[in-house]
């Protein structure tokens, strides 16, 4: 496939967004979609412990808003959790979902806002796997987004991503009507997320743009924002890494991954994402910006010996602070710098119980349940390369 952005793309986000420090404050001056939210926030402490859920409803309580709270999201949300959300928000009569988290929160709410007007199982509406394809007759009830990383960009996109438990599937699900209505990106409520956590969601939204930069479907606009996103969270996430508090570092990571949310409407993510996602199928509690990072040298490595987008990695190399870069290997250069300055370049799959004899089986699933990134790369990986990619970012 050649190296050219197409000019022609059609671009569709139709969310409304604050952005900056202490918009939260402005929640219950805009016009909600609804008169009950349900509140959709993570089964750790850290939402109630640091104030933001209390703030959230103060601002509810200012705006009239009636609420109640579903607190039971795990980090890679689970098909169950979103099928027992749906049931929550009719037994308890809400019209609106509020998300306040990071990407596991929204993920979660998008798929609830889902289920929770249509019949069955959230998972018979997955068009790929074991999923059934089935159509969305009622349209989700309209999505809030407060996000407390700066990780996934699904405040900005209509996509959402969720493990079914049962079958060892992680997948995604696009649909027009799961775009937030209304999304608040407040880097005070960045705050308080911790060094390695900082690092792992910054990767994430760092891959969204370096994919998004480098697949098959880039064009004048998605260019425009990966390359904007790729300079603000390589230049800014070691100081946001370095000091949590550093509210300049997280406000220009955020606006990092907001872009890469960007990305995602109007590019693509590649196979490096379905990659990851097998990993995380198969061992919960790895972290989904950690699998990126680990993956992240030996795929674009072997895309740079394929030399799919020479011209392309050099250019990011240059937009992450080498501006003398000149050879594509010179992005690795400098993705293995930032994964060092960030503290996670020691990251080991061996820690999170994952094991080579998994590759095989991992590699197929990547093919099977997100084979649609995998039609996204400009060169065709297959099973085999995939596993020499597990293989050599084993340790």
């Amino acid at each position: 496939m050649s190296n050219h952005t197409h000019s022609a793309f059609l671009m569709h986000v139709p969310t409304r967004l604050l952005f900056g420090a202490g918009q939260l404050e402005n929640l219950h001056a805009e016009a909600l979609p609804g008169r009950k939210a349900m509140i959709v926030i993570s089964n750790g402490k850290s939402t109630r412990a640091n104030g933001y859920l209390d703030r959230l409803t103060g601002q509810l309580d200012k705006a009239g808003i009636a609420c109640a709270i579903f607190d039971r999201v795990e980090p890679n949300p689970l098909n169950s959790t979103v099928n027992a959300g749906g049931r929550f928000a009719r037994e308890h009569g809400c019209d609106f979902i509020i998300a306040l988290g990071g990407g596991s929160c929204m993920d979660a709410a998008k798929s609830i806002a889902l289920i929770a007007v249509n019949d069955g199982d959230y998972w018979d509406y997955i068009p790929s796997g074991t999923g059934k394809g089935k159509s969305v007759s009622n349209r989700p009830l309209p999505i809030v987004a407060i996000t407390t990383t700066a990780g996934t960009g699904s405040e900005a996109d209509a996509g959402t991503v969720i493990t079914n438990e049962k079958t060892h599937e992680k997948t995604g699900f696009v649909h027009p009507d799961l775009f937030p209505a209304l999304s608040i990106v407040d880097p005070e409520l960045m705050l308080t997320v911790p060094p390695l956590f900082t690092a792992f969601q910054g990767f994430d939204a760092l891959f969204h743009s370096v994919e998004g930069y480098v697949s098959n479907g880039t064009n004048l606009m998605s260019d425009m924002y990966a390359l904007e996103a790729i300079k603000h969270i390589s230049r800014y996430l070691p100081r946001a890494v370095a000091d949590g508090s550093d509210l300049k570092a997280r406000t220009h990571v955020a606006f990092g991954n907001t872009l890469s949310g960007y990305v995602m409407c109007v590019g693509r993510c590649t196979s490096e994402h379905s990659l990851e996602h097998a990993l995380s199928a198969y061992h919960q509690e790895l972290p989904h910006g950690a699998g990126l990072i680990m993956i992240s040298k030996a795929y674009f490595t072997h895309l740079i010996e394929r030399h799919v987008a020479d011209e392309r990695f050099v250019r990011m190399a240059q937009a992450m602070g080498m501006p003398e870069a000149a050879d594509p290997m010179d992005f690795i250069t400098m993705l293995d710098r930032l994964q060092r300055d960030c503290g996670v370049s020691g990251l080991r799959m061996s820690d999170y119980g994952i094991a080579p004899e998994e590759f095989g089986k991992m590699a197929h699933n990547a093919r099977e349940t997100m084979g649609f990134l995998f039609q996204c790369d400009r060169a065709e990986l297959s099973v085999e390369d995939c596993v020499s990619i597990y293989r050599k970012s084993y340790l």
